[in-house]
């Protein structure tokens, strides 16, 4: 799903007419192509490339961005798929590794079927790309870990240690979700939090799941501008379902809300 959208972007942010890119497979030193856009033929399609071989794998070895201006003669790389490269009639083209935790997971290309050098500007574009898709990755991964974590975490009484787990555990889910783009796993995400969230909170009690994720970041520390960076709203809307949630609660204070919710066995 990352790299098929950001095969799309790579486009836009390039005009290059050909992209193509894959992840690395699990526990081996090759990559795959999967997702290709522009393409003519489907002779780069399921290619596997190993690490060091032609211009993908040398990208993966080297986990840093490799171009070459006229592919099939270039002497910078090695020629195991010369076959693929020019049946699809490719020549110019650029590999940026996707690097996750200083591990290659992937790699995005992009190319022309004319001899030319790819400038600067293309290959900071496309560079630029690549980091998107590996924010995508980390978020997914932290994501995933906090999923399992929560649907392992047996029901905890308020107050207890476990319980503050709990509550750590929906904040960090719920401050995930504005950044997740794949709607199945940002429901998914979502769908935890309402697991977390106890039942049995006070009568007449009742937040919305924003004033929620603001009292969780408030509880966690952040100030407005930093819970504003991180669920994706302006400080001032922010502001808005800070007063809102203090108002429900009863508090006039920050800190009394925050204090207020947690007796009401909310997990903010």
């Amino acid at each position: 799903m990352e790299i098929q959208g950001a095969l799309a972007r790579l486009r836009r942010a390039t005009g290059l007419p050909v992209v193509f890119g894959g992840l690395v497979d699990p526990g081996r030193r090759q990559m795959r192509i999967t997702e290709l856009s522009g393409n003519a033929t489907v002779a780069l399609r399921s290619l596997a490339v190993t690490s060091g071989s032609g211009l993908g794998g040398k990208a993966v070895a080297l986990a840093r961005p490799c171009a070459v201006t006229d592919y099939s003669v270039s002497r910078q790389i090695s020629h195991e798929y010369d076959a693929a490269v020019a049946e699809e009639g490719l020549r110019s083209v650029l590999a940026v590794p996707v690097v996750v935790r200083r591990r290659v997971r992937g790699v995005l290309y992009g190319a022309l079927r004319t001899a030319q050098p790819l400038g600067d500007r293309t290959l900071s574009a496309a560079v630029t790309v690549a980091r998107d898709v590996e924010q995508a990755l980390v978020v997914r991964e932290e994501a995933g870990g906090l999923l399992a974590a929560a649907r392992a975490e047996p029901a905890a009484p308020a107050g207890s240690a476990a319980w503050e787990q709990v509550r750590e555990a929906h904040a960090a889910l719920r401050a995930l979700a504005p950044r997740i783009t794949d709607p199945a796993l940002r429901a998914e995400l979502l769908a935890a939090c309402g697991l977390l969230a106890p039942g049995g909170a006070a009568p007449g009690v009742s937040l919305a799941p924003r004033e929620l994720d603001v009292l969780a970041c408030v509880a966690a520390g952040a100030t407005n501008a930093a819970t504003a960076q991180r669920l994706g709203l302006r400080p001032e809307t922010v502001k808005s379902y800070l007063r809102s949630a203090m108002r429900r609660l009863g508090a006039h204070t920050r800190g009394e809300a925050v204090a207020a919710a947690r007796r009401a066995g909310l997990p903010a």
